[in-house]
């Protein structure tokens, strides 16, 4: 057993971060990891982090690295914000508790989940960073996740060593599935493959029915976007699946968050009206629930955009005659449907609509009004025989 056997496909990596938990002198004070979602930054990061506190350099069974994967080291700090964008005040605060010393460990360790959220509105939250990158304390160790160089700062990625991280194989991801969350082969394939090798989304495909079946629903989507009021309609409803998902995955959570918020404070949570000092801490936490709220909606479209793109690059394949292996196998008569009423170059414009709204979406625009644009640029034929 080792810290690094959830990292599928990622040998190149694993060597480099292997080679510097071993030797010193290949070790540097920040690193930056980057690569497509679901390749496992995160994963990467904490057994790395691991693996650094580790009497055997990631054994995966001994206290430290057990309590560095879970996020419970007293040296292992994990950055993950649910929110917009990393806030100034938070990255100084994390700034201070880097200079310290370790207490139990032999290292410091620093992550960041998110890097690219660092200039999501300000550069100040980065220019905050590169202050404690450009004076390193000793023993401490800054491990920085984003999807690409480009969305970090160059001040930022000239002081980190770059380890890339790739997509992972479809085989190594379902392999993954049945070995670590004993799910079936098939299913386990169907997921991997569905999901592009994104390992988180194609664990929930697998252990969830319900995003199977609302994957099934955009996936159709493509061939009944036939008119204007068909893509507004599909604008509203992709709008709409994202702000249901994101209402239940919180609901419960926000309510816990703010009865614990309140027993901390010493308040009664049946009371009607709170103290002044209270009532400022509850509208704290629900400007932070509100940011968390959006951006997880924005992050369901995303994933259903992607999802939406998968069905006209199959049609790209298809339409090209290229053995390359679809992505949906499972909706071969939409994906031929699409194949059939558009040209290779009609596919490629799609797929840029596509990319453009999450671009829009990413850039703060309205969602709906984002999709709505992309949706007018994806219409059929309204005589489609599906």
């Amino acid at each position: 057993m080792s810290v690094w056997d959830d990292l599928v496909g990622q040998e190149p990596a694993v060597e480099t971060l292997s080679r510097a938990v071993h030797d010193e002198a290949a070790m540097t004070h920040a690193w930056l990891l980057t690569g497509p979602p679901g390749s496992g930054r995160s994963n990467a990061a904490r057994a790395f982090a691991a693996a650094l506190q580790c009497p055997s350099g990631g054994c995966g069974t001994c206290r430290e690295c057990r309590t560095a994967l879970d996020g419970s080291h007293a040296d292992v700090k994990v950055v993950a914000t649910e929110g917009l964008s990393i806030k100034v005040a938070a990255m100084r605060e994390l700034i201070q508790e880097a200079a310290l010393r370790p207490s139990v460990g032999r290292w410091r360790v620093v992550i960041i989940e998110d890097a690219d959220r660092l200039t999501a509105f300000s550069d100040a939250p980065a220019n905050a960073l590169l202050k404690a990158l450009e004076e390193p304390t000793p023993r401490t160790v800054w491990v920085l996740c984003a999807p690409s160089l480009e969305d970090v700062i160059i001040t930022i990625r000239s002081r980190s060593r770059h380890v890339r991280l790739r997509t992972p194989p479809v085989h190594a991801v379902a392999d993954l599935l049945v070995r670590r969350d004993g799910v079936e082969r098939p299913m386990a394939l169907y997921a991997a493959r569905a999901a592009q090798s994104h390992i988180g989304l194609a664990r929930r495909l697998a252990r969830d029915e319900g995003a199977r079946r609302r994957r099934h629903d955009i996936v159709s989507m493509t061939t009944r976007i036939r008119g204007v009021g068909e893509a507004v309609q599909a604008a509203e409803n992709l709008t709409m699946i994202a702000e249901e998902e994101s209402a239940a995955a919180s609901t419960e959570r926000d309510a816990a968050e703010r009865t614990r918020l309140l027993e901390t404070l010493g308040a009664d949570p049946t009371a009607r009206t709170q103290p002044p000092h209270i009532r400022t801490q509850l509208a704290a936490l629900a400007r932070d629930q509100k940011g968390r709220a959006k951006r997880h909606v924005r992050d369901v479209i995303d994933r259903s955009l992607v999802d939406l793109a998968s069905v006209y690059r199959d049609a790209l394949v298809m339409r090209l005659g290229s053995d390359v292996e679809l992505v949906n196998p499972d909706a071969v008569d939409t994906v031929r449907a699409i194949s059939g009423v558009f040209t290779a170059e009609r596919l490629l414009r799609h797929l840029d609509a596509i990319a453009e709204a999450r671009e829009r979406i990413h850039a703060n625009v309205s969602p709906l009004l984002a999709l709505e644009s992309m949706a007018l640029r994806l219409r059929v034929p309204r005589d489609l025989g599906v």
